[in-house]
């Protein structure tokens, strides 16, 4: 087999409005794209270098390069760990594979069905309860809104906020590791009477034990302290659902493993992202399909994207043109 030409460069996508959560804001995505060519086909993938996990742009640059000629989706598991310089080269390496064999990678993967359009949540930014309750006016027409909250007493204005905003849509919240186990027990039950569905990482995954204790009357999602099928056996007791995300899988080759075992050990399942472009979408919307929640709104959040992006309508975000990948 020939070896793989492999290429990576850094683009920036300017946000459509600032964006923030508890951890800082921006205004820009900043992401690096991998191109893999292979006997005059090219396949592409996307990743987004994340602070949290100890990435840098320079650092996850670097793991990329370090890749040898030769190798494939089977052995680069064993090149790179899970994260997000993995995530573009196997997202590429699909991509690839769905150019030189002429076929879709959702046929590729063994799919039983052509995924459909999913509907998705849309982000509102931390904010204060009065510009949050804007956001949420603004986007009461949608059918799923997830609220960014900051930890503390003022949580509490802001999802009022949000639900007088958006009265009728359903509403799912991202604490991003922001509580204690006091504050869950004091926002839990005003949460769930503002019909809240979903909590994401309330405490640091460090620091999750707690839920052991915890009554869960507000259904918890792990995030931060699920990267991949690994992650699942320090889980159990803990959480309800999963947030399956390809810059923590390490890629979609993982993401398929870990949706599969997930749902095996009773876990229910939510595909999320980080903010990126259509091109980091599109593979995650294969594992999106039936699960019990889609955040694939990156490029939503967006002011300017991939050319031939992902269509987001009334019934989700849909496919992608296999111009753009698969």
């Amino acid at each position: 087999m020939d070896n793989i030409e492999i290429s990576v460069q850094r683009d920036v996508f300017k946000l459509a409005q600032v964006f923030t959560i508890s951890r800082g804001s921006r205004t820009q995505a900043d992401v690096l794209t991998v191109t893999v060519r292979q006997a005059g086909h090219v396949g592409r993938g996307e990743c987004v270098p994340y602070a949290r996990y100890g990435e840098t742009m320079e650092s996850v640059e670097a793991q990329i390069k370090s890749l040898p000629a030769s190798f494939d989706r089977v052995s680069l598991s064993g090149l790179l760990p899970a994260g997000a310089a993995r995530n573009a080269v196997d997202c590429a390496l699909w991509d690839l594979a769905a150019k030189q064999a002429g076929k879709p990678v959702w046929q590729l993967a063994g799919l039983p069905t052509a995924p459909g359009p999913e509907i998705t949540a849309y982000t509102l930014s931390l904010d204060t309860p009065e510009k949050m309750q804007a956001q949420a006016a603004e986007h009461s027409y949608r059918p799923l809104l997830k609220t960014k909250l900051g930890g503390g007493d003022e949580d509490i204005s802001r999802i009022k906020g949000v639900r007088l905003g958006a009265p009728d849509t359903k509403i799912i919240v991202d604490a991003n590791e922001g509580w204690t186990p006091e504050l869950y027990a004091k926002l839990a039950p005003v949460l769930v009477e503002l019909g809240v569905a979903m909590v994401e990482q309330p405490f640091p995954a460090g620091a999750d034990d707690a839920l052991l204790e915890l009554e869960r009357i507000l259904p918890v999602c792990a995030d931060e302290s699920c990267h991949d099928s690994a992650s699942l056996a320090g889980l159990k007791g803990k959480y309800d659902m999963v947030n399956i995300k390809l810059d923590k899988t390490g890629g979609l080759t993982e993401a398929l493993a870990l949706k599969q075992a997930a749902i095996a050990q009773g876990f229910q399942v939510m595909v999320g992202c980080m903010v990126g472009s259509s091109l980091a979408m599109a593979p995650a919307l294969l594992v999106a399909q039936g699960v019990e929640v889609v955040d694939l709104d990156g490029p939503l959040l967006l002011g300017e994207d991939r050319n031939n992006p992902l269509q987001f309508d009334a019934h989700g975000v849909h496919p992608a043109d296999r111009k753009l990948w698969g």
